[in-house]
């Protein structure tokens, strides 16, 4: 199982040395044959989103590719094979799908949003139950991932918005931004034509297995929960589906990667899986790294209210009394600051974070709770 792993390891670098600036889609194509979820590419012509997902399956020993490119002319026949004229003759319609759709391990549909309706509700099948009805026959099919391709995202029509809804992994793909890497794609440097990096169907799945067996710790889940939380506020409302599908996308990313165990950097892959437009990843992105790394905020802030309660309870007062009241103020401020940073201690020890910065300032604001008490118990003696 090490070797399998070894293997696709070797996949993955060759794929990021060949296809540049697709680090993020190489992982997720990866990702999505680990977890037999589908991938939708979207982006314009000429940005290597089919050649891509070939070389991905050239790389798996005795898998079956099949491409096509959808328009709503397509006819079904073009996808699942023509009706068989042996059939008929015995009163049986059935399709002959040799070299078709339903014989295919990995699927690259381009234009995948443009075929016809008869065409769409068979697809919703053959994604959810990897099973195609080929007339009174109800036939198994190898299918492990599909991939689509568009170039814009569908209307909101019911059999649309329910095939889109079935591709977990979304990608916007572009052409290349870099200057210096276009010019290594002109160079033709990258590419590796005597690439020799393969893996078995059953090295595959040894990996699957293992990808099952990941652990994704109670941390992540409630991390999940909150990103879930602060995204329904900001209007972007993921189906609970999606939510429950994305634990196996962590859990892949975690194994590629070389872990047992998902960790909380590996949330923000969730970029790849929650937005419904494109418009939403930036917010998305915006949500996760807040959930992440929303403590270190949390305890400057906690810091900046403590040094202002502590001037305001130095502030010359216009009388005994009103200084008094004052500290008495602060003083309790402080006490609700030093059970909020326990409760950030407690946090960041459930999370693996580092604690020493929040005991240093609750240390510092216990000094202050102490100098506050100390005014308080002179004043009390003086006015006695």
């Amino acid at each position: 199982m090490e070797r399998a792993l070894e293997k696709l390891t070797e996949i993955r670098n060759e794929l990021k040395a060949s296809y540049l600036e697709r680090d993020e889609v190489i992982d997720g194509t990866l990702i999505a044959l680990l977890t037999g979820n589908h991938m939708l590419l979207i982006g314009p012509p000429g940005t290597a989103k089919s050649q891509l997902v070939s070389e991905v399956c050239n790389k798996i020993k005795g898998a079956q590719y099949f491409q096509w490119l959808l328009t709503k002319f397509t006819a079904p026949e073009e996808l699942f094979g023509a009706v068989s004229l042996k059939g008929l003759e015995n009163d049986e319609y059935r399709r002959v799908t040799n070299g078709k759709l339903p014989e295919a391990h990995i699927i690259f549909l381009d234009e995948v949003f443009k075929a016809s309706s008869s065409i769409l509700n068979t697809l919703l099948t053959v994604m959810n139950e990897r099973i195609y009805y080929n007339g009174t026959e109800i036939d198994k099919i190898p299918l492990i991932s599909m991939f689509g391709a568009s170039n814009e995202l569908p209307s909101e029509e019911d059999e649309l918005e329910a095939l889109y809804d079935r591709f977990l992994l979304r990608y916007v793909v572009d052409y290349i931004k870099e200057d210096f890497r276009f010019l290594k794609l002109l160079q033709g440097e990258g590419s590796d034509e005597n690439s020799d990096a393969i893996i078995t169907q059953e090295e595959l799945d040894d990996c699957k297995s293992q990808v099952t067996d990941t652990v994704a710790p109670s941390n992540i889940l409630k991390l999940i929960g909150r990103i879930r939380t602060e995204l329904n506020k900001k209007g972007i409302i993921p189906s609970d589906r999606r939510y429950k599908q994305s634990i196996s996308i962590l859990k892949a990313k975690a194994y590629l990667d070389g872990r047992s165990e998902v960790s909380e950097e590996d949330l923000r892959f969730l970029e790849n899986v929650l937005w419904r437009d494109p418009g939403e990843k930036t917010e998305i992105q915006s949500v996760i790294h807040q959930s992440l790394e929303g403590y270190k905020d949390r305890l400057r802030e906690l810091i900046i209210q403590a040094k202002e309660l502590d001037d305001y309870s130095k502030r010359d007062w216009e009388n005994e009394d009103m200084g008094i009241k004052a500290n008495i103020e602060a003083q309790t401020k402080l006490k609700q600051i030093v059970t909020n940073l326990n409760e950030l201690i407690e946090e960041c020890k459930q999370r693996g974070k580092p604690i020493e910065d929040i005991n240093k300032a609750k240390i510092e604001i216990e000094e202050i709770q102490k100098e506050i008490l100390n005014r308080l118990v002179s004043g009390n003696q003086e006015m006695v």
